[in-house]
């Protein structure tokens, strides 16, 4: 079952599917439903669990505040709105005060079930109810899709595995590419907890989180790489990287990403010391 699920988690994250639905039949058996075990649950599934109208309350996986929320709306995923003007300062307060696209880990409490989830806190679109928030917001669960593209978007379903306890599962099992497209996922989130587990090394932490927080946006695209066989140790990947550091024009390189192991049983890391090298001489980087 741990296979299967892997499988199809993987598949939601780095893949962009053209088509709403997913196999469900690629699971065998689903988290069965026990009070305040957190849940990973495909959207079929939590669709139902919280139709249009429902009341439920959100726990934010950083900072373990909770506020009440309604659905309102939403095919593909769930539009919600804070219930009152106390949820929306509660939700306000997890933004430090300002409201962002920003994608956070997130537990949907309802009922007796708690299921992983992921949401941004930009209000938009049309809302209805008398909250002081100007619109509604969007949550999105395992294999749900944005209502325009009808695709996944990997930042909310990288955060959905990090609420529902499963991202080191799904970190152990990635290759040395599939790293490297996380690991961009995770700078873009500014999520320092998964960059550690994806980073071999912990040597000037500081400094490194410093040298992230200024990269507003970061694409990675894999230019190409060896067969990875049992027997190998290390690999080094050239990566085609765009940035958009604060205050800075956009940049372009190609980047050496060195990934290692420490045992043909381990799994990849990337080396931390080749890529803040790589990372810090922006000069040498081309800008538009």
């Amino acid at each position: 079952m741990r296979t299967a699920l892997f499988f199809l988690i993987f598949y939601f994250l780095i893949s962009e599917p053209a088509k709403a639905a997913h196999p469900l039949n690629f699971i065998e058996n689903y988290d069965n439903p026990i009070s305040f075990k957190v849940e990973v649950l495909p959207w079929e599934i939590t669709n139902d669990i919280l139709p249009k109208g429902t009341v439920f309350t959100i726990i934010d996986v950083e900072t373990g505040l909770q506020f009440k929320v309604q659905r309102r709306a939403g095919r593909n995923h769930a539009d919600v709105q804070p219930l009152t003007k106390k949820d929306t300062k509660i939700m306000k307060m997890i933004y430090n005060g300002r409201w962002s696209w920003q994608r956070k880990a997130i537990i949907v409490l309802v009922n007796d079930q708690m299921i992983a989830g992921s949401m941004h806190g930009m209000p938009h679109g049309a809302g209805a109810l008398t909250n002081g928030f100007r619109g509604h917001f969007c949550i999105h669960f395992l294999g749900s899709t944005t209502h325009r593209s009808r695709k996944t978007e990997p930042l909310h379903q990288l955060m959905i595995l990090k609420a529902g306890g499963k991202l080191d599962e799904y970190i152990d099992n990635l290759t040395p590419a599939e790293l490297i497209t996380v690991f961009s996922h995770a700078v873009n989130l500014h999520d320092m907890t998964i960059i550690h587990q994806i980073l071999d090394s912990k040597k000037n932490d500081m400094k490194l989180k410093q040298d992230l927080n200024q990269i507003i946006y970061m694409s990675a695209t894999v230019l190409h790489h060896e067969n990875i066989n049992d027997t190998m140790m290390l690999t080094e990947i050239p990566v085609k990287v765009e940035l958009k550091r604060k205050n800075q024009p956009k940049e372009r390189n190609v980047i050496s990403f060195v990934i290692r192991r420490s045992s043909l049983t381990d799994r990849w890391y990337l080396d931390g010391s080749c890529l803040e090298r790589e990372f810090n001489p922006p000069e040498e980087m081309d800008r538009e």
